[in-house]
């Protein structure tokens, strides 16, 4: 615990910060021994303060006692603390969560935090309007904000039907049923780093935290999130076919209709579809997109062509991609904020700062039957 922790606890906490450090005395060696003393100094300086602070307050009392002073009116004194949400809406708080991004140190703020009696919360919570533009970001993107997320610490291993004997019915005294035939595969998600970063100047960073936070998020989050989108897409239409001879159990396969994309491939993909895709989409470029509603124009089609399904735009997809995105998980071991990295040093000959976000997550199919690929390709 840092000095400047210690000169904020009270005699409690003191006494329990304590009590830890005799407890960890018994294993430490000789640099962690000198660590703990150098905090014990600082719990008897801060203990010292308390005192003093007692001392004046008894004396002040005394002499008011004794007629110094003169009484206006006795009143109770109110402390009003401030809910999570108000402290994260405070003027306060934006400042010290700034100074946080440029400095990687989340005193400040964690004492705003405790001060209202919040804590426990493993990351810094980001500022109100800064949520807000970390949501929007997710949902105006419809690739992302469709697939499933879950924030487990670590590599996430999900389990997966490969495949699996019907049931079957049991007549009341009637032979045994087979015993199901089931095959199981586990996907392992291993998070990595979605990076971006760009450089700014020293009078960007002179900007007030409010305009400052604005500026980074709307910069950097947006990015980082259509990147994310893109590798959603890439390991759908990477994913093995069913009948792939390599198939080892680790990842989940996804069916291909070999066609160009059209209303009778598209309705052949939905047909592909298992019953767990509840609510399927149809993702494809813009050319492909147009070429399909101009076939169903120039023959006069009496119905949609993509069969009612709503159709995402997303340039760089190859054919299409028919299904459920809820089949994808991303996990995102440190939450869903984007941390930012300040490199002051690298060009500082030019006055300017490097900046680097990045989104630590893991991203993968982890439910069959919620996708079918069209290759764009004919048959």
């Amino acid at each position: 615990m840092t000095r400047e922790e210690i000169n904020v606890l009270n005699y409690e906490d003191l006494d329990k910060r304590s009590a830890e450090i005799a407890t960890e005395t018994a294993e430490a060696d000789m640099e962690k021994l000198t660590a703990l003393n150098d905090e014990l100094d600082a719990i008897s300086e801060r203990r010292a303060q308390i005192d003093m602070e007692v001392e004046t307050r008894n004396k002040a009392a005394a002499a008011v006692a004794k007629g110094a002073g003169s009484t206006i009116e006795e009143r109770k004194e109110e402390v009003k603390t401030m809910t999570r949400d108000e402290v994260r809406n405070s003027r306060e708080y934006i400042e010290a969560y700034a100074k946080f991004v440029k400095t990687g140190k989340d005193l400040e703020c964690r004492a705003l935090l405790t001060e209202n009696g919040i804590s426990g919360d493993a990351y810094v919570p980001v500022p109100a309007f800064v949520e807000s533009m970390i949501r929007s970001a997710w949902e105006n993107d419809k690739v992302f904000s469709r697939v499933t997320k879950s924030y487990v610490p670590g590599n996430l291993k999900v389990g997966f039907e490969m495949s699996a004997t019907d049931a079957d019915v049991h007549p009341e005294g009637g032979p045994d049923i087979d015993e199901e035939e089931l095959v199981l595969g586990i996907v392992t998600l291993v998070p990595y780093n979605i990076k971006k970063w760009i450089t700014v100047s020293d009078e960007a960073l002179a900007l007030g935290a409010e305009d400052f936070l604005n500026y980074l998020y709307d910069e950097i989050t947006y990015k980082i999130i259509q990147y994310a989108a893109n590798v959603i897409v890439g390991v759908i239409q990477g994913a093995p076919k069913p009948d792939d001879p390599d198939l080892d159990g680790t990842l989940v396969p996804v069916p291909r209709v070999e066609d160009v994309v059209s209303a009778a491939s598209i309705i052949t993909a939905i047909g592909k579809l298992g019953d767990q895709a509840q609510n399927p989409v149809i993702i494809a470029s813009g050319d492909t997109i147009a070429s399909v509603r101009v076939e169903a124009l120039n023959a006069n089609y009496a119905y949609d062509p993509f069969a009612g399904l709503e159709v995402i735009q997303k340039e760089g997809v190859t054919g299409a991609i028919v299904g459920d995105l809820a089949g994808v998980l991303c996990n995102m071991p440190e939450g869903d904020g984007v941390k930012f990295i300040f490199d002051n040093l690298s060009l500082a000959e030019k006055d300017l700062v490097k900046i680097v976000g990045r989104m630590y997550c893991a991203i993968d199919i982890t439910t069959p039957g919620m996708f079918v690929n069209i290759t764009g390709e004919s048959a």
